[in-house]
């Protein structure tokens, strides 16, 4: 079976260049500028002519190093997830409360992997070296082996939903709060509920919507868990 191209750039080892003159164009510094032009203008500004452009060379140059442009992307969202770090010792919940964090804190850095994530794409050996982590911290839970990846996925969606929202919002929570206020104030008696829920959320005085999810998530692993040691 022949391996696609874009496989071919992930997968390949990235050896070190022999002596000399490194080469002016390369994939690491087409992949670099790549990722500048989605972190400042999103992922639909990346192409391969305003790549070209912003390195000074012409398209076909590129495409010397790279097919094309759904092969940068994969090649780009794979590095900027980056190595996958080893997990501080705790147990499972421990170990996953600090791959949620560290995974949120890569969608933050890099927003357009919110869309490049979605993409039809060969998926490269970090983002897969990222899911081996959180497959590893649930190991020996009793989960089976479609469980723990499920649980993956539910972690990873509810931090993709927390994440979109803020890439409209530093604070997503206080903005549906103003939004409804003056709303809820002329029409608390048709929506009580709703009237009395907002005002006490706005007394605790922060979005927490994050760490909330994450929390039920994790509560219901654990019931999962627990009823499966207890058989």
């Amino acid at each position: 079976m022949a391996v696609a191209p874009g496989a071919k750039l992930l997968w390949e080892p990235r050896t070190p260049g022999a002596r000399g003159p490194k080469p002016v164009l390369s994939v690491d510094r087409i992949v670099a500028v790549a990722t500048e032009v989605a972190d400042a203008e999103g992922l639909a500004a990346v192409s391969m002519q305003r790549v070209a452009d912003e390195l000074g060379f012409t398209k076909m140059s590129l495409y010397r190093h790279v097919p094309g442009k759904a092969d940068l992307v994969a090649v780009m969202t794979d590095r900027a997830f980056g190595e996958p770090v080893e997990l501080a010792d705790g147990d499972w919940r421990t170990q996953l409360r600090e791959w949620c964090r560290l995974m949120y804190a890569a969608l933050e850095r890099h927003p357009w992997l919110l869309d490049s994530s979605l993409c039809p794409r060969v998926w490269g050996p970090f983002e897969l070296g990222w899911v081996e982590r959180a497959l590893v911290a649930l190991e020996g839970t009793g989960l089976t082996g479609g469980e723990r990846l499920d649980a993956v996925a539910t972690l990873s969606g509810h931090l993709r939903a927390i994440a979109e929202q803020a890439r409209n919002s530093a604070t997503p929570e206080a903005d549906f709060a103003r939004t409804l206020g003056a709303l809820m104030a002329e029409h608390a008696e048709r929506f009580p509920s709703m009237a009395a829920a907002m005002a006490e959320a706005a007394d605790g005085g922060q979005d927490n919507a994050l760490d909330f999810g994450l929390d039920r998530i994790l509560d219901g692993l654990a019931v999962l868990i627990e009823s499966r040691r207890t058989r």
